[in-house]
C-alpha cells in the first residue's frame, strides 16, 4: 500500500518535541506548541494582530528604509541582504512601531521581528524606536516594546549601528523622567545590543517561557571562559531566578496580564 502524499505547508513539526501539528490549529494556538509548550517565533505582524484590539492600530515611520552608509561588502551585500529580507518577510526592516488600543488602552507598541537580519539593530531600527519612545513621551502613553532579536547591532552599519544603544537608551532615560511606563517583553531571542540597550530598561521586565536572553550565547562564554555553565543558563526561567526579570508570562496570557498592569499602574 502506498503512503498518500501529504500536501506541503498543511503541517509544522515541534521545534522541541518533534510533534506535527496542523498549521491551523497552531495558528490558533498563537503558535504554541499543545504537546510540550514549546512558543513558536512570531513574526511582528502577528505580535501586533495578538496584542492590539482589531482595526486599532496606526504603523508609524512605515516609509524609513536603512542605506548603505558604510558601503559593506561581503559574500552578499548589505543592498543585497536588505532587499531579500524585505522580500521574504514583506517589512522595510526590523522592527514595526505604532500606536493602538491594547483592551481599550492606548498604547506605543514596537516589535522586533528576528526574521529580518536575525532582528538586528541598525540605524533605522534605532530611529523608529527612538521616535515611537518620544512619541509616548510628549503623548503620555504607557509603551511596550516586544523584542525578539538575535542579531544585535548590525555589523553591515559598523558603528552606527552601535550608537543606536545609546540613543535608544538616551530616549528611554527622557521617557522615565517624564514617569511614564515601560514594559519590556523578552521572547527567543533577545540577545546582545537589543538586550544591552531598550530590553533590559523596562520598569517591568516580562519574558515568555524558555526564551533565550542574554548579551553572548552561551557556546562562546564557555569557550572563553573554559567552564561549563549552569544548566538552563540564560533562559528566562534562569534569569527570573537570578532577579534579572520580573515575570514569565505564557503567551496566552500576555495580552491579559499587559491589560492588568497597565490597570495597575497609574500612567498619567
Amino acid at each position: 500500500m502506498k503512503r498518500r502524499d501529504i500536501p506541503e505547508g498543511l503541517w509544522t513539526k515541534c521545534e522541541e518535541c518533534g510533534e506535527i501539528i496542523y498549521n491551523k490549529t497552531l495558528e490558533e494556538d498563537l503558535k504554541v506548541c499543545s504537546k510540550c509548550d514549546y512558543h513558536f517565533t512570531l513574526s511582528a505582524p502577528e505580535r501586533v494582530a495578538q496584542l492590539i484590539d482589531e482595526g486599532t492600530f496606526n504603523e508609524m515611520d512605515k516609509e524609513l528604509i536603512s542605506g548603505d552608509p558604510i558601503k559593506f561588502r561581503g559574500p552578499k551585500s548589505y543592498v543585497a541582504k536588505l532587499k531579500e529580507d524585505r522580500t521574504a518577510t514583506g517589512l522595510t526592516d526590523a522592527v514595526i512601531t505604532g500606536e493602538g488600543l491594547l483592551s481599550k488602552t492606548r498604547v506605543a507598541l514596537g516589535v522586533t521581528d528576528s526574521r529580518f537580519i536575525m532582528g538586528s539593530m541598525g540605524s533605522v531600527v534605532g530611529e523608529k524606536l527612538t521616535r515611537l519612545i518620544e512619541h509616548a513621551t510628549q503623548k503620555k502613553l504607557p509603551l511596550v516594546i516586544v523584542s525578539g532579536s538575535g542579531g544585535g547591532a548590525r555589523m553591515y552599519e559598523g558603528m552606527l549601528s552601535l550608537m543606536q544603544m545609546a540613543k535608544t537608551s538616551q530616549a528611554l532615560a527622557k521617557h522615565h523622567e517624564a514617569k511614564q511606563f515601560f514594559i519590556s517583553v523578552l521572547t527567543n531571542p533577545t540577545m546582545a545590543g537589543v538586550m544591552a540597550s531598550f530590553a533590559s530598561l523596562g520598569d517591568l521586565i516580562l519574558a515568555e517561557p524558555k526564551a533565550l536572553i542574554g548579551f553572548t550565547g552561551p557556546r562562546v562564554i564557555e569557550q572563553t571562559i573554559r567552564q561549563k555553565l549552569p544548566v538552563g543558563f540564560q533562559t528566562s526561567e534562569f534569569l527570573l531566578e537570578h532577579g534579572m526579570i520580573d515575570k514569565i508570562v505564557h503567551r496566552k496570557q500576555l495580552k491579559s496580564v499587559l491589560q492588568q498592569l497597565l490597570e495597575f499602574v497609574d500612567i498619567k
